[in-house]
C-alpha cells in the first residue's frame, strides 16, 4: 500500500511549465522542476538527495510571503487614507504614521525573506 502511494507521487507533476505565474506568485512546483520544462520525478522519500517535499514547502512559503507583502502595501496605503483624512489632529497623525511605518518594515521583511526563500529553493532544487 506504502509502494502504491509513492508511486502514485512519483506522476505526481510530470509536466513542468514555468508559466502560470498569477500576480507574480510562483507556481507550487517552482523549485521541483529546476529550472528545465522536461517531465519531473517527483522524489517523496528518496534515498540520496533532498525529499521534493521540501522544495514544494519552500514554494508554498515564497507564495505566502509574497501574499504577505501585498498585504503590507495595502497597509501603506490604508496609513496614507488615514494621515489625509486625519486634518491635522495630532493623535490620529501619530497613529497613521504609526500604521505607515509598520507597513514599510513589514514589506521590507517580506521582501528579504522572500529573496531568502528563493535563494533557498533554487540553491536545493536548481
Amino acid at each position: 500500500m506504502f509502494g502504491a502511494m509513492i508511486s502514485h507521487f512519483q506522476n505526481f507533476a510530470l509536466q513542468c511549465s514555468q508559466g502560470g505565474d498569477f500576480f507574480g506568485f510562483p507556481t507550487w512546483y517552482k523549485y521541483v522542476c529546476g529550472g528545465s520544462t522536461s517531465e519531473v520525478d517527483f522524489k517523496l522519500l528518496p534515498k540520496t538527495g533532498t525529499s521534493d517535499i521540501i522544495l514544494v514547502i519552500l514554494a508554498l512559503i515564497e507564495i505566502l510571503l509574497r501574499v504577505s507583502a501585498m498585504v503590507a502595501v495595502g497597509y501603506v496605503v490604508f496609513g496614507g487614507v488615514k494621515y489625509v483624512v486625519s486634518q491635522g489632529d495630532s493623535s490620529k497623525v501619530g497613529e497613521a504614521k504609526g500604521t505607515i511605518i509598520n507597513a514599510l518594515a513589514g514589506l521590507l521583511i517580506a521582501t528579504f525573506s522572500v529573496a531568502m526563500v528563493s535563494f533557498l529553493g533554487n540553491r536545493l532544487g536548481g
